[in-house]
């Protein structure tokens, strides 16, 4: 800090914080990236095939509709349920798992959960007059729940399960997107939106002898109770006689560990960075709440919970929970910090300041929950909240009390190898029966690598040549030189900590765009050159300031591109004003009907009139 030249007013040194989370950056990067992690193919790609349905066999499908969505997780729910409500009735999902749900058709392991409130996490309840059971799902209600959405608005006859696009070419001559997929499918669209969403495709950590392993493994999100038995709410008891692995202690380990740790013989959970976990504090519906709940109450909520995690005070914080304390906290540091303390710290110094507070919490409650102390020590996070993403969870630190669970703690460096009979750490060999990947999801790769396949729009053109400098598009939205497509990501949007809430609001978005299109016998909708590069212009030359989400300063991870820089990263952040005013942005842009920068068959609409 500069302004401030003391911390008197402070129980903790903010100097000693800060090296702290200097020297735990440190050890833990590494020159290769994201390029540490081995892509699931070849002899790897077991890992992404689906243990939950049998594969069922069909006839290719060779046939035009007039809109395809690729994904059918919560982003193509979304997109099919506006569209229905614009008045598209020929809609067809095209989704790799065998049912609705996307990321939640595959997280099956157990204790999976929502670490958003359910009740601004779920889409459509009030469409559906759906109440959650709990402040906080579990995956087998949320799986249903979308599962509800595909029957509510009819997707089901016309949805294709259990396939993969491979190619998206634009056909010129008839104006139609033509789908290509591993089904031997050729579908003709007027109009695709890609739904496929950030999280679906496993990645492996590229570990010295990964091949070598002669016992058993799986990645958590394809978990195998074929051999754990038990389901997703545990009991797990295949596991009694088992020594088993977890590397990885994200958001997913945390919620599954503390099943493994109860009926495994022995658990041993390699560690790298240890996640922040707060207080989860689930609880049952409240009957009485639910009953009294006036129409328009989820958008009222949803928008009360993304004020609070934008920064934006509230005079009730509706869902109250980890995710609006902190923001709380920096707010209360702020009005404190400007009219009382007269220490004139700046707004940056406050928000640092609340963040060092809040992360101390988080370690303390670790010292209070862990009765081993080199474990505990182990497992304090030191870095910047938000640097990874918050967990919640009130049994997972507990487990490591139990006697037949051991934290192995690699101090940044990860797993050294892997023999055929187990893990090797600080030249230690840990034998096991069975080794569980909680390694995540693909995040900073290729955007064609993790959607599985090519899009090639006018004159030949692939969207991945495109992108090879930097993400190029109009709110995240449309990219020129692929008319009638649209996107479905926070990329180049705005980003807000309720993921569904930013795909309703482009789902309204693109369904507006598409109902115009359809209402007026437009062929092509395209954005302009000039609203493109000026789009690009207002992301990569934002300025002013924004919460860190994985800044160059924190520990490495998929938020920063695993602490390696990234020449075109700047292309693909997030608006920078938030994700309140991106949202009113697009409000404006549609109540304004003049469709700025949008081409329909090749001329603005400004230009027709």
């Amino acid at each position: 800090m500069s302004s401030a030249e003391n911390y008197d007013d402070l129980d903790f040194d903010p100097v000693l914080l800060r090296q702290k989370y200097k020297e735990e950056r440190e050890k833990r990067l590494r020159e290769d990236g994201n390029e540490q992690y081995i892509e699931v193919k070849g002899d790897f790609s077991r890992y992404v095939d689906d243990p939950y349905v049998e594969r069922t066999d069909r006839e290719p499908v060779a046939d035009e509709v007039e809109v395809v969505i690729i994904g059918g997780g919560f982003g193509g729910l979304l997109a099919a349920a506006r569209l229905r409500e614009a008045g598209v009735e020929d809609i067809r999902v095209i989704e790799k798992g065998g049912d609705f749900g996307g990321t939640w058709y595959w997280n099956r392991y157990p204790g999976a959960q929502c670490d958003i409130e359910a009740y601004v996490y779920l889409p459509l309840l009030e469409e559906l007059n759906y109440i959650p059971k709990e402040k906080y799902s579990f995956a087998p209600e949320i799986l249903a729940h979308s599962a509800a959405i595909g029957r509510h608005y009819n997707l089901y006859d016309n949805a294709l399960f259990q396939t993969q696009v491979t190619e998206m070419r634009w056909d010129e001559g008839d104006e139609r997107w033509i789908i290509a997929t591993d089904r031997g499918d050729q579908i003709r669209a007027r109009f695709v939106s890609m739904a496929n969403g950030p999280l679906d495709r496993p990645k492996l950590p590229g570990i010295p002898g990964i091949a070598n392993f002669q016992g058993h493994t799986f990645h958590t999100s394809r978990w195998d109770y074929g051999y754990t038995g038990g389901s997703s709410e545990g009991g797990l008891s295949g596991l009694k006689d088992k020594r088993v692995a977890i590397i990885g202690t994200g958001a997913t380990a945390v919620q599954c560990v503390p099943h493994v740790g109860e009926t495994a013989q022995q658990l041993y959970v390699f560690q790298r960075t240890p996640s922040g976990v707060d207080v989860r504090g689930n609880s049952p519906t409240d009957p009485d709440w639910a009953a009294n709940l006036e129409p328009g109450w989820q958008k009222a909520r949803m928008e009360n919970f993304n004020s609070l995690v934008s920064g934006v005070p509230q005079e009730v914080d509706l869902v109250d929970d980890g995710w609006t304390d902190l923001i709380g906290k920096m707010l209360e540091m702020l009005r404190n910090g400007a009219s009382e303390d007269g220490n004139g710290r700046t707004l940056p110094e406050i928000m640092e300041l609340a963040n060092f507070e809040k992360m101390n919490e988080i370690r303390a409650r670790v010292d209070e929950l862990v009765d081993k102390p080199d474990a505990a020590e182990a497992l304090k996070p030191y870095y910047q909240m938000f640097c990874k993403r918050p967990c919640f969870h009130d049994d997972y630190l507990p487990t490591f009390n139990r006697p037949n669970v051991e934290l192995v703690d690699t101090d940044g460096r990860g797993v050294e190898r892997i023999t055929e009979k187990g893990l090797v750490v600080n030249g230690q060999e840990y034998e096991v029966d069975c080794i569980i990947f909680g390694t995540g999801f693909e995040v900073g790769t290729e955007y064609t690598r993790r959607a599985g396949y090519q899009i090639i729009g006018r004159d030949g053109v692939k969207l991945s040549d495109k992108w090879a400098t930097g993400m190029r598009t109009v709110h995240g939205m449309q990219s020129r030189g692929f008319p009638n497509c649209f996107l479905m990501s926070a990329q180049q949007g705005g980003f807000s900590a309720n993921y569904p809430h930013l795909l309703n609001e482009a789902a309204v978005h693109i369904a507006h765009i598409v109902g115009y299109a359809r209402e007026n016998a437009i062929g092509t909708v395209e954005v302009t050159q000039q609203a493109e590069d000026d789009w690009v212009d207002t992301i990569i030359n934002a300025t002013g300031p924004m919460m860190q989400i994985g800044g160059e300063g924190c520990t490495p991870g998929y938020y920063n591109n695993e602490g390696k820089p990234n020449p075109v990263a700047k292309y693909s952040a997030f608006y920078s004003g938030g994700s309140i005013q991106f949202w009113d942005l697009l409000s404006s842009w549609r109540k304004d009907g003049k469709f700025k920068g949008v081409e329909f068959d090749g001329q603005e609409l400004a230009q027709t009139e």
